[in-house]
């Protein structure tokens, strides 16, 4: 009735057919993967070189700021510290 030998053929070629088609799915998923971590990583450095632009013109005016009133700026960085100060204070 049953031939094994034929049977047991044909599950290790489905099997084998299987594994193929698991192993070409794996590498797919990895590929896509690789390619979204790629944009991802893209995305992040032009954001981190837009901040980082937008913090060196900050950063000239707040030099200035501060070349161009000394005085006011050591003042309220000194009322800044006494506001913090009492705030931990009373924490």
């Amino acid at each position: 009735m049953f031939h094994s030998d034929e049977l047991r053929n044909e599950l290790q070629a489905l099997q084998s057919e299987v594994a193929r088609l698991l192993n070409t799915r794996n590498e797919a998923v990895f590929v896509a993967s690789k390619s979204g971590g790629e944009r991802l990583a893209d995305q992040i450095e032009a954001a981190l070189n837009d901040l980082g632009e937008t913090l060196g013109e900050q950063e000239g005016h707040a030099e200035k700021l501060i070349s161009e009133r000394p005085i006011t700026t050591l003042a309220s960085a000194f009322a800044l510290g006494v506001v913090v100060g009492f705030m931990l204070r009373r924490h």
